[in-house]
C-alpha cells in the first residue's frame, strides 16, 4: 500500500513541468499514460445523469489511485463532492483539493491526479444529447494513439490507467524524465 508521503514527491516532480514548459507537459503525460496502461486497471465507476439541457458525469475514484484525465474540449464546472486529491495541470501546477470543492475546467485541460481519499468528482455539461458517445465526441478530445493499443483494447479502456502499485508510481518521475 502507498504511503501519502511518496506520492507527494511524485507530485513535486510534476510541478516542475509548470516552471519548465520546454519539457513538453503533454508529451510527458503521454509517456506516463503509455507506461501506466500496461498495468491492471482499477475500476472507477462513472454514473451518467441527465436533466433537460444538462449532462452530469460522476466518477468514483478510490484512494491510492494515480490517474490522468481526458483532454477537455469545453469550459465547464466541476464539483469534488467527497474525498481528497492532489491534481496537477499545466498552467495551474499542483492543487491540493479537499471536498467540498467547486472549480471550472478550461478547454484543453488535462490533469494528473493522485487520490488520497476515495473521491467523487462530478462534471456538468450543457447539452440536449443523451447518447454518451455523442456527448463524448462533443466534450473530449480523442487522444489515444500514443498508447499503442488495439481497437478492442481501446474500446475496453473507459478511463486511462489508474494504479496503486508503489513501484509503478515511484518510477513515474523517471518516465516523465524530470529531474
Amino acid at each position: 500500500m502507498l504511503t501519502l508521503g511518496m506520492p507527494s514527491a511524485f507530485i513535486d516532480y510534476l510541478a516542475k513541468l509548470q516552471v519548465q514548459p520546454e519539457l513538453g507537459a503533454s508529451k510527458r503525460i503521454d509517456a506516463l499514460e503509455a507506461a501506466l496502461v500496461k498495468y491492471p486497471q482499477i475500476d472507477m465507476p462513472v454514473v451518467h445523469r441527465f436533466t433537460p439541457g444538462l449532462y452530469m458525469r460522476e466518477i468514483h475514484m478510490p484512494a491510492g489511485s494515480l490517474c490522468t484525465s481526458k483532454i477537455h474540449k469545453t469550459e465547464h464546472p466541476f464539483v469534488v463532492l467527497s474525498g481528497r486529491c492532489s491534481v496537477w495541470s499545466e498552467g495551474n501546477g499542483v492543487e491540493h483539493i479537499c471536498a467540498p470543492f467547486v472549480g471550472i475546467t478550461k478547454p484543453g485541460s488535462r490533469r494528473v491526479l493522485y487520490i488520497h481519499e476515495d473521491t467523487v468528482w462530478i462534471t456538468f455539461h450543457v447539452t440536449d444529447k443523451t447518447s454518451i458517445s455523442d456527448i463524448e465526441d462533443d466534450i473530449i478530445v480523442p487522444h489515444y494513439d500514443h498508447l499503442g493499443l488495439s481497437q478492442d483494447e481501446l474500446s475496453a479502456l473507459r478511463v486511462i490507467q489508474h494504479v496503486t502499485d508503489k513501484e509503478v508510481i515511484s518510477t513515474a518521475p523517471e518516465i516523465l524524465k524530470i529531474s
